[in-house]
């Protein structure tokens, strides 16, 4: 069950990248209030999976789920760059959470 926290725990620290990228972009300060949520809920959840994960892979996995989850958003709906070394240097962190997740 502390994968399946922690998997959920990243999903929140997507949206809440997303919900700050759209804060910048449209200069809505309504949508501070769910930016907050969403880390809220993202550190909450976290602190779940940390019960049953040590502190470093959970907080490893965490950032790289967020990393490669923002970063992808990014580039499917943002315009962001979709270059050969940017989309190699985010295979290399799904491989480093994979690694992280077999050896734990």
């Amino acid at each position: 069950m502390a994968w399946i926290y922690l998997l959920i725990a990243g999903v929140f620290e997507i949206i809440g990248v997303i919900i700050l990228n759209e804060i910048n972009r449209t200069k809505k300060q309504s949508l501070i209030i769910l930016l907050g949520l969403a880390f809220i809920c993202s550190f909450l959840i976290l602190k779940l999976s940390m019960y049953d994960i040590p502190m470093g892979t959970a907080y490893a996995i965490w950032t790289g789920i967020g990393t490669c989850g923002g970063a992808i958003i990014g580039m499917l709906f943002y315009n962001e760059s979709r270059s050969a070394k940017r989309i190699s240097f985010i295979v290399l962190i799904i491989v480093a959470v994979i690694g992280l997740k077999l050896i734990n």
